[in-house]
């Protein structure tokens, strides 16, 4: 038995920072995650390092930022060379194991039988389960992990796969945001929130451990099985933010997807449902550390790798520089974690990275570019940055508490006042030349701090 704590990250992918219960969410059900909410601190302002899932589960492994790495869109491998905090702890002695979507070797399809390739365990995960996420398993005639291998095994794999097909000719999301053709059981963060609670009652108690959950809704194509669409089929949903985008550059305005605001409405049901049962099995989770007596010793983090539009500005799915798009709902309870906090202070997704080793006793590592927020868990400081940053290869953007700067590949910039235009509906560049400087030389700063010693 150890006193060190265990660590239970349960991520999602593609998971906006303002649906959730705790965050003011009438509309969407998540009870064990307004529940762990109570027990710790929920940050407000959290902001991916890069709205896309390879990129940012890159940075949040390494705690550098993406673009340091190469990852700048989803065709990116993690490097051998870079350390991770999955190595960290386990060079430290903690058993390191994951289950559901990585991401950290996307452009290498074959995810093993038993999702334990071998890249895995050098990136530090001694008990690895790697799952495809919903689209790559259903992109082969032939499984390509061992979620695909289950509904092979069930006899259900060709029943989503064609079903899948439909959904991508259809687009992903228009047209494509029906009921699941599989049983609540087979669903795939059903199949994945069932491997963790297992895991979670079988991990022996004589070393530490840390378990990655990786989630792989509430990402599109929106089709939870209809024992959770049904629970929202006629739920009042919050209106989609109107935009013209004519003062949005030529690549966001190509983004667009016209539909109805009933369609819209249609989406973000189907959304809720998929997170609710992610909330579900959180709550599982919970619930197996609990009986056996290991919750107490457990820090619990939760947490998103980037947000969707879901229909604000006219647009879906992630990749622009947005705030539903790059902020992400952050929770992290535990001991010594201040109880039914709500944090305002500014954070960067890496920044869990060293949180968690700092929380596991870990000697601080050097030459990072994340930093521990530890001391706001504590209740020792309500500030943690003045500033985030985010980028993609279409953008870059650095957001202060009142204001974000978007710096776009073309050459056109956008500036919000985030305080008068949450919605950023009006850029005012042109008239705030000063403020746009001044923006502009702090994430010059931001993104080359640390890189002379490389």
């Amino acid at each position: 038995m150890t006193d060190r704590p265990n660590i239970l990250f349960i991520c999602d992918d593609q998971h906006r920072h303002d649906f959730l219960g705790c965050a003011g969410a009438d509309f969407v059900n998540t009870p064990n995650l307004d529940r762990l909410a109570r027990r710790g601190v929920r940050f407000s302002h959290c902001v991916t390092n890069s709205p896309l899932c390879a990129p940012a589960r890159i940075g949040l492994a390494t705690g550098l930022q993406p673009c340091h790495l190469g990852g700048l869109d989803n065709h990116v491998y993690l490097p051998g060379s870079a350390t991770t905090y999955y190595q960290r702890l386990r060079d430290h002695g903690y058993r390191v194991g994951c289950v559901g979507k990585i991401d950290l070797a996307k452009p290498d399809r074959y995810n093993g039988r038993y999702g334990d390739r071998p890249c895995t365990f050098g990136y530090g995960f001694t008990h690895p389960e790697e799952c495809e996420g919903k689209m790559h398993a259903s992109s082969s005639p032939t499984p390509l992990g061992p979620y695909g291998y289950w509904l092979q095994e069930q006899g259900l794999f060709e029943t989503f796969r064609r079903d899948y097909q439909d959904r991508r000719s259809a687009g992903w999301v228009k047209g494509a945001s029906h009921d699941s053709a599989l049983p609540t059981e087979a669903f795939e963060d059903c199949y994945v929130g069932r491997r963790a609670v297992e895991w979670l009652q079988n991990v022996p108690a004589d070393f530490p451990w840390h378990y990655f959950v990786s989630f792989v809704g509430p990402h599109d194509p929106f089709d939870p099985p209809t024992e959770y669409a049904e629970r929202y089929r006629t739920a009042d949903m919050p209106p989609a933010i109107r935009d013209s985008l004519e003062d949005k550059p030529r690549w966001v305005r190509e983004r667009r997807r016209e539909m109805s605001d009933e369609e819209i409405a249609a989406t973000r049901r189907q959304y809720c449902a998929l997170i609710e049962i992610i909330d579900d099995y959180t709550g599982r989770m919970l619930n197996a550390l609990e009986s056996r007596g290991l919750l107490d010793n457990t820090v619990v983090v939760f947490a998103s790798d980037h947000g969707e539009m879901l229909g604000d500005h006219g647009l879906y799915t992630k990749h622009v520089p947005y705030e539903p798009s790059v902020r992400v709902p952050l929770i992290v309870a535990g001991p010594g974690i201040e109880a039914g906090t709500t944090a305002d202070s500014l954070v960067e997704l890496n920044d869990v990275n060293p949180t968690i080793c700092e929380l596991a006793g870990l000697p601080r590592q050097e030459g990072i570019d994340a930093r521990s927020f530890a001391p706001v868990l504590r209740g020792e400081s309500t500030e943690h940055r003045s500033d985030a940053v985010s980028a993609l290869r279409e953008f870059r953007l650095i957001r202060t508490r009142t204001h974000k700067l978007v710096e776009h590949s073309s050459g056109e910039h956008e500036l919000f006042d985030l305080d008068t235009d949450p919605d950023e509906l009006q850029n005012i560049a042109d008239r705030e030349r000063g403020l746009v400087g001044d923006l502009h030389n702090r994430m010059q700063e931001r993104y080359n701090e640390l890189q002379w010693r490389w």
